[in-house]
């Protein structure tokens, strides 16, 4: 790994972004200078274009699609990893940005999560509210999943509820039950 990548930079202070195809449907990667800061499901043109204007305006700079840049491509080799079983664990620099009020009530779920709630497990949103300390929190703690500008890295599907459900999803319901089955909290579907 380059010391761009170390340091959490895309070397070069561009925003920088690219689509990855895989089993759960095309996923745009966004990285700043800071980190990885954006994930987005079903990145299909238009679904990209509106995201990158709106990153665009978040940011104050036009992204750049450029695959090459050394932490894009750090971030797409470890989703590709983790998406086909051979990575448990992301260790990417996260850059919040484009989280509404990121030091905030969501960013303080969206980190709680990310740092409690390891592969192959999952929490209920009400339980999450809880480790927040905002008890009969769950569905707030929902409306912050929805807000997650990191799914997949920021494990998002790993939160359910509490009769058993799998709950929502920004990727939709069939995205969270294979990336659950991929992690062995559900059985692989049959087709």
């Amino acid at each position: 790994m380059d010391n761009s990548v170390r340091d959490g930079t895309t070397g070069d202070g561009r925003v920088v972004w690219d689509v990855v195809d895989g089993p759960i449907g095309p996923l745009l990667l966004l990285v700043t200078p800071r980190g990885l800061a954006g994930v987005v499901f079903h990145a299909r043109p238009e679904v990209c274009e509106r995201f990158l204007a709106r990153a665009a305006a978040r940011l104050g700079v036009p992204p750049e699609r450029d695959p090459r840049a050394p932490l894009l491509a750090e971030a797409i080799r470890q989703l590709t990893a983790y998406l086909s079983g051979g990575l448990r664990e992301f260790s990417l620099p996260l850059d919040w940005s484009l989280l509404p009020g990121e030091a905030g009530f969501n960013g303080r779920v969206l980190r709680e999560l990310a740092a409690s709630v390891p592969y192959g497990t999952v929490t209920g949103y009400g339980e999450l509210a809880r480790r927040v300390g905002r008890p009969g929190g769950a569905q707030a703690v929902g409306m912050a999943m929805g807000a997650n500008p990191l799914p997949v890295v920021v494990p998002c599907h790993r939160v359910v509820e509490s009769d058993g459900g799998v709950g929502g999803f920004s990727g939709g319901l069939e995205t969270k039950r294979r990336l659950l089955a991929l992690e062995g909290v559900l059985p692989e579907p049959l087709f």
